[in-house]
C-alpha cells in the first residue's frame, strides 16, 4: 500500500463547482454547463465535478483566487430557509408580488449576502408560496418586504 503522508502539502488545489460559481459570480448551472460543453476542464469524482486550479486559471486567463472556506476555525456561517404561504391571492396580485420581490433582491446585490428566491403559485387554491434561501440578515430583510407587500401588521 502506498504511503499517503504529505498528500495535503501537494500544490495542486481542486475546486468544487459551487466554489467556481462563487469565485466567478456565476450560477452553478452555468459552470456545470461549461464543464459539460468541455469549455472548462473538470474531473468527475463520484457524482461531483472537481476543477483543478490550473484548469480554472486557463479558463479565466488569470490566477485563481483561493476558495473562501465555508466553515472552519474562526469562520462561522449561518443561513436561513423560509417558506411564506400567502392565501387568498389572485393571479395578478401574485405576479405583482413576485416581480416586486425579485426586483428587491436584484436591487440589493451590492456586495451583500446572496439570496435565492423561488415562487410557486397554485391558481386552483389561490395560494402563493415564496421560498427564500440565504443569509440571516438578507432573509430577514426580504421577509419584512414581503410582510409589507401583503399588508400584514408587524
Amino acid at each position: 500500500m502506498r504511503n499517503l503522508k504529505g498528500l495535503e502539502s501537494l500544490p495542486q488545489q481542486y475546486y468544487s463547482v459551487d466554489q467556481v460559481a462563487e469565485l466567478l459570480d456565476l450560477h452553478v448551472r452555468t459552470v456545470r454547463g461549461y464543464v459539460r460543453d468541455g469549455r472548462l476542464k473538470a474531473t468527475r469524482i463520484g457524482k461531483q465535478y472537481r476543477i483543478a486550479r490550473e484548469d480554472l486559471e486557463a479558463f479565466t486567463g488569470r490566477p485563481a483566487a483561493s476558495p473562501v472556506p465555508s466553515s472552519g476555525p474562526g469562520r462561522r456561517h449561518a443561513e436561513a430557509s423560509a417558506i411564506v404561504r400567502i392565501d387568498a391571492i389572485g393571479p395578478e396580485a401574485a405576479i405583482r408580488l413576485t416581480n416586486t420581490v425579485m426586483a428587491a433582491i436584484a436591487h440589493g446585490r451590492d456586495g451583500g449576502e446572496r439570496l435565492r428566491v423561488e415562487t410557486v403559485y397554485d391558481e386552483e387554491r389561490a395560494v402563493l408560496k415564496v421560498i427564500i434561501l440565504g443569509g440571516l440578515d438578507s432573509t430577514a430583510e426580504l421577509l419584512k418586504i414581503v410582510n409589507a407587500l401583503i399588508g400584514q401588521p408587524d
